[in-house]
């Protein structure tokens, strides 16, 4: 595909995920003109933010067929597993993401594990069940610590790493019983827990092959030294050391070439980002999960790192031609600290004023990704329970830590919770620790 004059391009989502993909769309060489729906208060200085819901597939597509965006990248889980692209392309346009079918790797985790098995993937034992009943038996005779997991999409809160039977019985009495999850809960994934190093691998995909991305890792609970709940990511770095050009390597034979060819072998073909959870254990890499997307803040900490233009390589995984030559990364590693709102990850307040965010913006290297905020009047206020992606990409690890820290010291809003600690395992690698 050419360059196009005067292109438009479309983003969908409205966290900070979308804005990465905003500010990074916007340095293209193209200077596409760029609409983000809904977007947040940072998309709007970058994009015209549109009043459409990412869930709302008729407005959406409604959207798209008047004004015919010249491509379109859709950024969550919900509209892809509900099968936009396929709606979108149905339309004649270009959209970058996989199809409903191929997003079922992330929309069902019982598919995703009969293809991971498949493929001969290296994944966790696991056991599905439909009934209370016979799950509490299963949990019984696998023993504990164990991973109970929802089958379908739960807004990341569908799985409990269970210590004891005790919590997994719970676990499982909260899908199957309770109806905590609703409809992703009707059936449960009982899994072996793995020991080891958690990475985030992430590809682009062009239906036949994987280029993979920088390595990744998130920090997955809401206190210091990974105590807490689980969230949905309080912060990220790139890129992660356990992940070695080696363990790469197998990563991309042994997860994603082998997941694509059982996918071809079933006619699905894959175009997007694949994400592969992998937590390296004695036995070598093994799959948590896959996701069907960017991820997030993955991205905040991915996408500064990736040197010239995004939107040949969408095209080109769009069009099946993406070659590896056309992927290239910066060597500077790059770190998010994620601000969240008073409460998360529980009930959170809204409507805070945020201040610092253009002192914070001004120091060299650092881009405050917006996620859960919006406008009001002249001033930013806080939206949901992530409200910010700080983010520093400059030389050196302990320089991007100490520079992403600085940031996130100038900026202030009531209840703000954030870690201290993001990028400490790969600083205590550094250090021989």
């Amino acid at each position: 595909m050419g360059i196009l004059e005067g292109m438009k391009v479309l983003v969908i989502g409205g966290g900070g995920r979308e804005h990465a993909l905003v500010w990074k769309l916007a340095q293209d060489s193209v200077r596409p003109t760029i609409y983000c729906a809904p977007g947040n208060a940072g998309t709007a200085s970058l994009a015209v933010n549109l009043p459409i819901a990412a869930e709302d597939l008729d407005g959406l597509l409604t959207w798209a067929q008047r004004e015919r965006p010249d491509l379109t990248v859709v950024g969550p889980e919900v509209p892809l597993c509900a099968g936009l692209v396929d709606r979108l392309m149905e339309n004649g346009l270009r959209v970058f993401g996989p199809c409903q079918a191929a997003a079922e790797l992330e929309g069902s985790k019982v598919f995703s594990k009969e293809i991971m098995q498949a493929a001969g993937v290296p994944t966790a034992r696991s056991a599905v069940y439909t009934t209370a009943e016979a799950a509490l038996k299963g949990i019984q005779s696998m023993g504990a610590p164990l991973v109970i997991k929802a089958e379908g999409l739960a807004s990341g809160k569908g799985v409990a790493v269970c210590m004891s039977l005790g919590e997994a019985e719970q676990a499982v009495r909260e899908c199957l019983v309770e109806g905590v999850f609703g409809a992703a809960g009707k059936r449960v994934l009982v899994e072996e827990y793995l020991e080891g190093e958690e990475a985030s691998v992430l590809a682009f995909v062009d239906g036949k092959q994987a280029v993979l991305m920088a390595s990744a890792q998130d920090h997955k609970r809401i206190f210091d030294c990974d105590q807490g709940p689980n969230t949905g990511g309080m912060g990220a770095y790139s890129p992660a050391p356990v992940m070695t050009s080696a363990r790469l390597e197998l990563i991309q034979r042994e997860v994603f070439d082998r997941t694509l060819a059982e996918l071809r072998r079933r006619k699905i073909e894959y175009h997007g980002v694949l994400y592969a959870g992998i937590m390296m254990t004695a036995n070598g890499p093994q799959v948590l999960e896959f996701n069907c997307r960017f991820g997030d803040p993955e991205t905040q900490v991915i996408l500064p790192r990736l040197e010239g233009d995004l939107i040949p390589i969408l095209n080109a995984c769009i069009d099946g031609t993406l070659r590896p030559e056309m992927v290239r990364w910066s060597t500077d590693p790059c770190v998010c600290v994620v601000l969240a709102a008073a409460g998360y990850p529980g009930t959170i307040r809204k409507g805070d004023a945020i201040r610092g965010l253009a002192a914070a913006n001004a120091l060299p290297g650092v881009v405050a990704f917006h996620a859960g905020t919006r406008k009001e009047g002249d001033q930013v206020v806080t939206a949901g329970g992530r409200v910010l992606g700080v983010t520093a990409r400059v030389a050196g690890l302990p320089q991007t830590v100490q520079r992403v820290y600085e940031a996130v010291g100038l900026i202030q809003f009531e209840g703000m919770q954030c870690r201290h600690d993001i990028a400490a395992r790969a600083l205590k690698r550094m250090n021989g620790k």
